[in-house]
């Protein structure tokens, strides 16, 4: 591939495990770098359309809601997909396999990956746990029609797999926010871990991170990501009607005016480092038609909320927060420490995790991420 992401060890696999072979049917087509999925195309009526999307660089969303909706159009939530082959193999490259190395991937999918796995290492290294019985038996299908025959396992991901432990290389193909620590437990020790990580906030990224002899993990962010979160880890959001007490906007909120513009907060990576920061709070934009929005924070614990009103053109932007965290104002000072630190992309934070719990830093491990205090 042209961005690189396909390195020269992993094109034998490329070659042998087509994308076509792992994609069903029926499928929601993505555009790169956005998580927005077009109309629902079946193969048979479109077959046109369904081939393009399989060799376009973008992800393809291929059940939505658990599988409780089928179509025609969108359901709610997508809940499995078909990667973007450029994270795949971003993903893969990072992961450091080498042959004869035991994998432990979560999240099988449609199967492509743990199929490129195992041409890779052997199926018989490879164990991949799903957690959606449905996928995994498409999944198991979809394998045996390739020919490979790893390990493949329902069940919750977060407690990976112990009957085939120790693993030389994790791998997840879901979103975290907390790093499972059957994930580490089961690790040998100088085996690598890599998974799509991200605060509650919002921006997520793709951690590399080494286990080490006494039980701790620890290493950098490698690149923008943003997966489906692993199910034992989604959370509710609770509507915003009950943060307002079933009062009518802005109900209780005392207002203030503010210089920063919601947009400076938008970008993915902005909102990683904000969201680190300023933890259990989470932003909502409800989007006008004349290109003007309201962003709406809250926080899990459904005790503090913020309003922030864009229009384009304006300076200054009205600010309405109620409750004991006043949260446009975390925002703020999260924004603000990023700026000064010389506004970081993924490639300088890192993770460890350890007896203590899990603490982002910037550059080295020595200088944690600060938290916003309320």
């Amino acid at each position: 591939m042209a961005s690189g992401a396909l390195t020269s060890d992993w094109l034998p696999a490329f070659e042998a495990v087509p994308r076509h072979f792992f994609v069903p049917d029926v499928i929601w087509p993505g555009r790169a770098g956005m998580n927005r999925q077009s109309d629902r195309v079946v193969r048979s009526d479109e077959p046109e359309a369904w081939w393009a999307a399989v060799y376009r660089d973008a992800p393809i969303t291929t059940q939505w809601d658990d599988g409780t909706y089928t179509g025609p159009g969108k359901g709610k939530v997508p809940s499995c997909s078909n990667s973007m082959p450029t994270m795949v193999f971003s993903m893969l490259d990072a992961l450091s396999v080498e042959e004869g190395h035991r994998v432990l991937e979560i999240g099988t999918g449609t199967g492509w990956n743990a199929a490129l796995l195992s041409h890779r290492v052997g199926a018989a290294n490879v164990v991949t746990v799903e957690v959606d019985a449905t996928s995994a038996r498409a999944a198991r299908t979809r394998l045996d029609a390739a020919g490979y025959e790893p390990l493949t396992v329902v069940g919750d991901g977060a407690e990976g797999f112990p009957g085939r432990a120790p693993y030389d290389r994790v791998i997840a193909t879901c979103s975290v926010g907390s790093l499972p620590r059957a994930w580490i437990g089961q690790t040998k020790p100088g085996g690598v871990i890599v998974a799509p990580w991200g605060p509650v906030y919002g921006g997520e990224a793709v951690v590399r991170l080494t286990v080490a002899g006494d039980g701790t993990a620890s290493g950098r962010f490698v690149g923008s990501s943003a997966f489906m979160r692993l199910r034992a880890q989604r959370t509710a959001r609770t509507h915003v009607r009950e943060y307002l007490g079933g009062r009518k906007w802005p109900a209780d909120g005392v207002r203030s005016v503010t210089d920063l513009s919601p947009e400076a907060v938008a970008d993915w990576h902005v909102m990683f480092a904000i969201g680190v920061q300023v933890p259990g709070a989470f932003p909502w934009a409800e989007v006008y038609g004349d290109g003007s929005y309201t962003l709406w924070l809250r926080d899990t614990a459904v005790t503090s909320w913020a309003t922030v009103d864009y229009e384009p053109g304006r300076d200054e932007y009205e600010v309405w927060q109620s409750g004991p965290r006043k949260l446009w104002a975390e925002v703020r000072a999260a924004y603000h420490w990023w700026d000064a630190q010389g506004r970081p992309g993924f490639d300088r934070f890192g993770l460890t995790v350890d007896a203590d719990g899990e603490r982002v830093w910037l550059d080295e491990p020595g200088r944690p991420v600060p938290l916003v205090r309320p």
